[in-house]
């Protein structure tokens, strides 16, 4: 079990600069095109690289389908992923997973689109905050270098 029973996931989070929202197919135009648009940043950020599965090209379809199971983890409490919104513009995404080691009990992933790094940091540091809401005791988000 990722989230005990009792845990309902947090709505979203808001601040001045963003807002959170659960990822579900109608942001699939507008998440496709935040993504695509900015993979070489993406694979920049911490938690990604070389190695990374993703980003990786797909179709809109595909990317659909990708939305749709993000939603699917959602509702069954198995992950938990987040457009990052600046009004009605998708410009990132924070991804909530189990853990790949034993070390910690979820890994947090997340990223912007290369027009909006200047909010890379803003993301992290209310991501992290908004962390303490959770049910985790040892969470990995890897930090920005430099």
């Amino acid at each position: 079990m990722f989230v005990p029973d009792g845990f309902d996931p947090p709505s979203g989070l808001a601040t001045d600069q963003f807002r959170l929202e659960p990822l579900g197919p109608e942001h699939n135009e507008r998440d496709y095109e935040a993504w695509s648009s900015s993979i070489e940043h993406i694979l920049a950020s911490p938690g990604y690289g070389a190695d990374s599965r993703w980003p990786h090209p797909m179709t809109l379809a595909e990317n659909l389908a990708d939305l749709e199971r993000h939603a699917r983890d959602f509702a069954d409490r198995t992950g938990f992923t987040y457009s990052v919104l600046d009004g009605e513009d998708v410009i990132g995404c924070v991804y909530v997973y189990p853990s790949r080691d034993e070390l910690h009990d979820a890994r947090i992933q997340s990223w912007v689109r290369a027009s909006h790094a200047d909010l890379d940091a803003p993301l992290r540091e209310a991501v992290t905050g908004w962390l303490s809401s959770w049910p985790f005791e040892r969470p990995l988000y890897e930090p920005l270098i430099g």
